[in-house]
């Protein structure tokens, strides 16, 4: 049956709001000819969503004559205020932003591992308050929070998970307690896979796991375009995987035997220090991933030397040959450890394409991404791309900001009754 005039009228809000979202502030024209609506058309929703105070004339085209064809028509980007939070264990990041995504201010506070639950809390809560004021933000619309841990898929809320803080759980209900604002709460590693399909490494990919390599482990699923949570809401948490090389198995409340003994941030720089490696970081990076992007630097600065020469091995001194080789052995025994991981996944899941992201996986970039890429081809049947993230410990912030804004999004631009 045909829609309704105010279901079609609704359906073309929708669409032109999508359009202005995707490409930018368009004219009326343009409107006309992306929608494919006629120009009565596309002349009331203008009027229609102006009146709203969803879209305004924001300039002109220089490409067109003067008059209200050549205005250029935008989302109102003041229209709400969002808030995005990466909350981890030793401390909490905040962004505010606009309804289109755009920075207002950024913030963060670290939270020492003896804080009590209470004050921990409210200094986190204290910084939301704070960059929001500090952004003109009277009043947030949406906050996304990306934290570590299980997110019930029936309640939306941060369950209860051993070796988290106890502040992690109570953060989400202060705030919710303290802003008058939708308060949006997912898995970290979810997030920076959202982030990576939408901005980063898998922009190309309906189908990938990231594999989460930070301080801690982790994987997020993305099927046909969907992200698949499980029914516990633990799909990914693959740091709990029997591996072989520990000295232990796993249980239901330490993930020590696990995946996570062989990936986790403090098992890297244990394998780097084995190998004689060290490192300085900047401040705020782990020391894993500065320790891997030292290795990546050592043997990509002797294999340019090496393309340079016409000896086939890195024509460097003795004392650059002996970083080239440590950081060659450790990277080639990372990328065995990875391997074992990816190739659990792949031969469950058959995804075609596993993402390495976090801070460790940006640190390898390429070198590293194409040993476990090697090794993964001998140890599966399956053909699987293994790729570098590009937006590292970054991801989960811009997951949460890009899940606050579809969410207000959503609620704004909604049909209303006219």
């Amino acid at each position: 049956m045909p829609a309704s005039p105010s279901t079609a009228r609704a359906i073309n809000d929708r669409l032109a709001l999508r359009l202005l979202q995707q490409e930018g502030p368009l004219t009326a024209g343009q409107l006309k000819q992306l929608t494919g609506l006629s120009r009565p058309t596309v002349a009331d929703l203008v009027e229609r969503l102006t009146v709203a105070g969803l879209i305004s004339v924001v300039g002109e085209s220089g490409e067109q004559r003067r008059g209200p064809n050549a205005r250029l028509y935008g989302i109102v980007a003041d229209r709400a205020q969002l808030a995005a939070l990466d909350v981890r264990t030793e401390g909490v990041t905040v962004v505010v932003a606009d309804l289109l995504g755009a920075e207002l201010t950024r913030a963060s506070v670290p939270i020492a591992d003896d804080a009590g639950t209470g004050p921990a809390v409210e200094q986190a809560v204290a910084l939301v308050e704070r960059a929001a004021k500090e952004a003109g933000a009277e009043r947030l619309h949406t906050v996304g929070i990306g934290a570590p841990g299980l997110i019930d898929p029936a309640t939306g809320e941060l369950r209860d998970s051993s070796g988290l803080p106890e502040w992690h759980r109570r953060l989400v209900a202060a705030l919710q307690e303290r802003l008058p604002a939708r308060v949006i709460v997912e898995n970290e590693t979810n997030l920076a896979a959202l982030a990576e399909q939408r901005d980063g490494a898998a922009r190309d990919r309906d189908t990938f796991v990231l594999l989460w390599l930070g301080h801690g482990t982790g994987a997020a699923v993305v099927l046909d375009g969907r992200l698949r949570r499980g029914a516990s809401g633990g799909t990914g948490e693959i740091g709990f995987l029997p591996v072989p090389g520990t000295a232990t198995l796993p249980s239901a409340t330490d993930c020590e035997g696990g995946f996570h003994s062989l990936a986790g941030g403090a098992a890297i720089a244990e394998l780097a220090v084995a190998h004689g490696l060290a490192a300085t970081g900047s401040p705020g990076e782990p020391r894993a991933a500065a320790l891997v992007g030292a290795a990546v630097a050592a043997v990509s600065s002797a294999s340019t030397a090496s393309s340079e020469s016409t000896v086939s091995s890195p024509s460097t001194p003795d004392a650059d040959r002996f970083r080239y080789d440590r950081a060659d052995r450790f990277l080639s025994a990372l990328a065995d450890r990875l391997a074992v991981g990816a190739a659990s996944v792949v031969a469950v899941l058959d995804p075609g394409c596993v993402v390495l992201g976090g801070e460790v996986g940006q640190a390898g970039g390429e070198v590293l991404a194409a040993r476990v890429g090697e090794r993964l081809a001998r140890m599966s049947p399956l053909p699987a791309e293994v790729r570098a993230g590009t937006l590292g410990g970054g991801a989960v912030l811009r997951g949460a900001l890009l899940t606050a804004r579809e969410s207000a999004q959503d609620d704004l631009f909604a049909p209303h009754p006219r």
